[in-house]
């Protein structure tokens, strides 16, 4: 007999997205595990929606405001879409959105702004 699983998960919490535009365009990136870590980025096993991202290395790492324009971490590529699970160390594709508007209060991390540069931000519109 197969040894079956049954997992039950939605998209998360996305009042983060101030509209529907650009969700269809999500692009795909591979995220960086190493780059996260359990206590502060998936406490739950699980990335949550809204996640502010950068690219370094062409892999998706937490995005970090006190960096500022130092590392590519500083430069936000956008935020993950859906919950993303953690299983093992092994990186992943996830759905990036770059595009669209953002309700920066509820973005699931406390400190997170929108980057004052325009070098440092993606197409969204903060509100």
């Amino acid at each position: 007999m197969p040894r079956l699983t049954t997992e039950t998960f939605g998209a998360g919490d996305m009042t983060w997205l101030g509209s529907s535009h650009g969700i269809r365009n999500a692009r795909t990136e591979i995220l960086d595990v190493s780059a996260f870590t359990k206590t502060t980025h998936f406490p739950n096993g699980f990335i949550k929606s809204g996640t502010p991202v950068a690219i370094v290395d062409n892999r998706v790492v937490p995005y970090t405001v006190a960096v500022g324009t130092t590392t590519d971490a500083g430069v936000l590529a956008g935020f993950i879409l859906t919950d993303q699970k953690v299983v093992g160390d092994a990186d992943f594709g996830v759905p990036v959105l770059d595009h669209g508007r953002i309700n920066v209060a509820n973005v699931p991390y406390a400190d997170f702004a929108a980057p004052a540069a325009a070098k440092n931000a993606t197409t969204c519109v903060f509100a």
